[in-house]
């Protein structure tokens, strides 16, 4: 197992929410991190997020990996302003939808969504997986959540949708490779995330997901698991432990 000074994460949807938590754990645990955006103020609003001491091991870039052009492109300008990307983790998409029934929506917010949700999570693989695929110390992890197993509330239908085609293609990616020697992984987080300024009953702390992820990579030693949280003292156990 390499030491967290020798690796790169590149942390899809780095920017959001949940991911921007994870990038700042990493960064704190010692890991170069690789953050991709469509949006520079993001990306610069990110960067005043770190700690200043560990901000030349933050490496923001500006793409989008919503498409498969797109995604190479992305790829390449990765490779190229890191050498090497060691570890994956995914956390592309929106955490909340809330437009309406079905029957008041449009195929073309259908589209957008599952765009968001599922078509970013396998563009964005299919362009980085075979980075770490073939190494017995690197890692694709993804973060997903609950929202694809029910009906949120009324109304979030569509979330629903996407959610759960994002949970079906993890499982699809864990069973059509199970021989990969890298670590595959999903750290499924059944709460809703937020910062600590936004934290509600039933939402945790993006801080700690982070933490979680962390653990996750620097203990490095199980693979096509899915760590299910369901609780705040599941995430607590993950953190500490590296399992739930």
């Amino acid at each position: 197992m390499s030491p967290p000074g020798d690796r790169t994460v590149l942390v899809l949807g780095g920017a959001g929410t949940v991911g921007s938590g994870t990038v700042k754990v990493l960064l704190e645990r010692g890991f170069r991190v690789v953050v991709i955006s469509r949006d520079a103020a993001r990306l610069e609003k990110l960067k005043h997020f770190v700690p200043a001491a560990t901000r030349s091991r933050l490496f923001t870039l500006i793409g989008d990996v919503g498409s498969e052009e797109g995604a190479e492109a992305a790829k390449t300008a990765v490779l190229q302003a890191v050498g090497k990307v060691t570890d994956i983790v995914s956390s592309l998409g929106f955490s909340w939808w809330q437009g309406g029934p079905p029957h008041t929506q449009t195929v073309e917010e259908l589209n957008r969504v599952l765009n968001t949700l599922l078509i970013s999570t396998f563009t964005s693989w299919k362009a980085f997986f075979p980075l770490v695929k073939d190494d017995h110390n690197g890692s694709y992890t993804f973060i997903t959540g609950g929202a694809g197993e029910r009906l949120l509330m009324p109304g979030t239908g569509f979330l629903t949708l996407g959610a759960a085609g994002a949970l079906a293609f993890c499982q699809v990616v864990r069973e059509e490779y199970p021989d990969v020697p890298c670590k595959l992984n999903e750290v499924k987080l059944n709460m809703g995330v937020a910062t600590p300024d936004r934290i509600a009953p039933g939402f945790v702390n993006h801080l700690d997901v982070g933490e979680a992820i962390a653990t996750v990579l620097v203990k490095n030693s199980v693979s096509h698991h899915v760590f299910c949280a369901n609780t705040p003292a599941d995430l607590k156990t993950l953190i500490v432990e590296g399992k739930v």
